[in-house]
């Protein structure tokens, strides 16, 4: 008999522990979940306390059958699975799945995998925490609720394989409601004034801007017109430029804490535009471990999804060292940093994502990493050893210039002191401004009067950085929530990404405004972000998931009926267009992909032809070459992926061929 099988969910992570723990334990993975609900029916019996209907999952059988066996071979069984509540619910999942003798399986955890850390927690193991799984189940459910409930709706009165999800929606209505707010933005016009000036004898110039008038501040949208502009620059002609006031101050710039999920995203997407998923894939191979060689493999970072900016006290005194060693005393804060969380909900118990040890430089991994890998685990490093660090000082300087009534103001400044500046910038740091030596009393020379023109700008689309961003503010998601809500709303192409920016599409548009006509507690940020605090109250022990579940279903239900009711089914839009093959007329209909022109006769005549943009027919464009088949001049014609080159003799001839982007 064994002595004892460890079981993780990835080979991966079995490939890793099983080198740090040697020939006594058998590690197996179960390739993630092994269970789940039905794929194609509710599977859940809202009448008897929303009982769940797992199903061992169609590609899993042959594991669980060898997990079966290797658990029966073994003396003691240890779940593995990662620290959150997934990983627990994986856990009791596999026990349920192979019907194992709970007496000779514990629950171990661990926010790193490395060799003394894995010791601990065999050394500590327990049982599998029914809270954490409850509050697993319960989000599982409500999800399977929401989506198999309002998805049926959405297919039949909008257009059919359209769906629906609880964060993913409310997601999808921040997108489409900025996007709105962006149309209706008027922009207003102001201007500025500034002033090249110089010390006498002095060719260095430097600019000042114009902050006020007497003791009156200009606000931001005073100068309003080129005139008002003209006015002040008529007004300071002739006049003699004095330096009235210096202030000199140091300013002292804290580091950033290390990374949690949310925030390793956005600056994964901000310095190397990776998506989140990518983020994550990268991260999860860094955690799961590394081959270094001569058979040692270990996790580079600690646990990947977390809240927390919490770091351990053992972790923290090995950073402080490195600092000390590498750059000297100085370098060290007066006292260790403490960062904690912002949410309400952070999962302090959780450890930021680190690396695992301190020693590991990125350059001295660089040989055992791909490119994309040494890029982020570069950023987890020094951002960790950063954080530990002193704060950066900075030589401020404010320069207040009189010219008759009008005051402007020039500003500088240094660094004085680097501090965790020597290890990690953020994308938009604080330039450096010299200013000449300047006192009061000063007589300047204005080289020029600029006046210029500005106009307010609308808010911005959210890019991937700031949207994640949005979501952890309002309390929408959680970690491991944030990457799979992009990735959907972008594969269901209710948004798409233009120049890394979301821009609803119009089915996206559409969605939403129905949902939040007829469901506006779902599509509610508060709402949402108070269901994810009762998830947070069952994985505490304090609700129970049955109560949460009947609290939110019976109002949906009514809602549900409502909306089926009142919801109008969008129709197809008639147009003047006569179809080519039946002489039908030609109607508009909203697709996967947008809008496209289809016959009216459908299903009998199937013809439809593509529109563009601005919903115009996108006319096939003949060109010189000819087809590989049948020798017919090829067209330029529009799919679902772009232009490609079609035989102009279709439908007797279907060649195709693609059109090769320029680089």
């Amino acid at each position: 008999m064994v002595k004892a099988l460890v079981i993780v969910e990835s080979p991966t992570k079995a490939k890793t522990i099983g080198k740090i723990l040697g020939k006594d334990y058998v590690i197996k993975s179960s390739m993630g979940h092994v269970r789940d609900l039905p794929p194609r029916r509710l599977g859940v019996d809202i009448k008897n306390n929303f009982k769940p209907t797992y199903e061992i999952i169609k590609n899993k059988k042959k594991i669980v059958k060898e997990l079966t066996k290797a658990m029966k071979e073994a003396e003691q069984v240890y779940l593995a699975t990662d620290q959150d509540r997934e990983g627990e619910a994986i856990g009791w999942h596999l026990v349920a799945a192979t019907k194992a003798d709970q007496g000779r399986v514990k629950r171990i955890v661990f926010h790193e995998i490395t060799k003394e850390t894995i010791a601990n927690s065999l050394r500590s193991p327990r049982q599998i925490d029914l809270h954490l799984v409850n509050a697993q189940q319960a989000r599982r459910i409500l999800d399977r609720l929401v989506g198999y409930k309002l998805s049926p709706l959405l297919s039949g009165k909008v257009r059919r394989g359209l769906s629906a999800g609880r964060v993913q929606s409310v997601t999808l209505r921040l997108i489409v409601e900025r996007e709105k707010q962006i149309e209706k933005f008027v922009p207003q016009e102001y201007w500025t004034i500034l002033a090249h000036l110089s010390k006498k004898d002095e060719e260095r110039i430097f600019t000042a801007n114009l902050i006020a008038k007497g003791k009156k501040k200009f606000k931001k949208l005073e100068i309003a017109n080129e005139s008002g502009a003209k006015k002040i620059c008529r007004d300071l002609s002739g006049k003699e430029f004095i330096v009235s006031e210096v202030t000199r101050k140091p300013k002292k710039r804290n580091p950033s804490p290390p990374f949690n999920t949310s925030t390793l995203q956005q600056e994964a997407s901000r310095k190397f535009a990776f998506s989140a998923t990518k983020t994550m894939v990268i991260a999860q191979q860094l955690y799961e471990g590394i081959d270094l060689g001569k058979e040692e493999s270990v996790g580079l970072i600690t646990y990947m999804r977390t809240d927390s900016f919490a770091v351990s006290s053992l972790a923290q005194a090995e950073a402080l060292k490195f600092i000390r060693k590498k750059f000297g005393e100085s370098y060290l804060p007066q006292k260790p940093r403490i960062y904690k969380s912002k949410s309400k909900v952070a999962q302090e118990a959780h450890e930021a994502i680190r690396p695992t040890s301190y020693l590991r430089t990125p350059e001295a991994m660089s040989k055992y990493l791909n490119a994309t890998q040494f890029k982020l685990y570069s950023l987890i490093w020094q951002r960790f050893i950063s954080s530990q660090m002193a704060s950066a000082i900075f030589d401020t300087i404010a320069v207040d210039i009189r010219a008759s009534d009008y005051v402007f103001r020039a500003t500088g400044q240094k660094v004085k002191f680097p501090g965790f500046l020597k290890v990690y910038q953020e994308e938009k740091e604080e330039e450096e401004k010299v200013l000449p030596p300047l006192k009061e009393g000063d007589s300047l020379v204005l080289k020029e009067v600029v006046p210029g023109q500005h106009f307010t700008e609308p808010p911005p689309h959210y890019t991937v950085a700031s949207l994640i961003k949005t979501l952890e503010e309002h309390g929408i998601g959680r970690p491991s929530t944030y990457a799979p809500t992009i990735s959907t709303l972008l594969e269901r192409r209710y948004v798409i990404l233009k120049n890394k920016q979301f821009h609803p599409e119009e089915t996206g548009v559409i969605v939403s405004d129905l949902l939040v006509k007829y469901f506006p507690k779902i599509m509610d940020i508060d709402f949402t972000a108070h269901m994810e605090e009762n998830l947070d109250e069952i994985a505490l022990g304090k609700m129970e998931w049955v109560e949460v579940l009947k609290n939110f279903y019976q109002p949906f239900k009514e809602t549900l009926n409502i909306a089926y009711k009142k919801m109008k089914k969008i129709k197809p839009q008639a147009t003047k267009e006569i179809c080519p093959e039946c002489k039908s007329r030609m109607v508009i209909r909203l697709g996967r992909y947008g809008k496209f022109l289809a016959c009216s006769s459908f299903p009998r005549c199937r013809y439809t032809a593509p529109l563009d943009e601005q919903g115009k027919k996108i006319v096939p464009q003949m060109t010189e070459e000819k087809c590989s088949k049948c020798g017919s001049p090829m067209v330029i014609r529009w799919g679902r992926r772009g232009k490609f080159l079609a035989c102009s003799a279709y439908p007797k001839c279907k060649n195709t061929k693609s059109i090769p982007k320029k680089e």
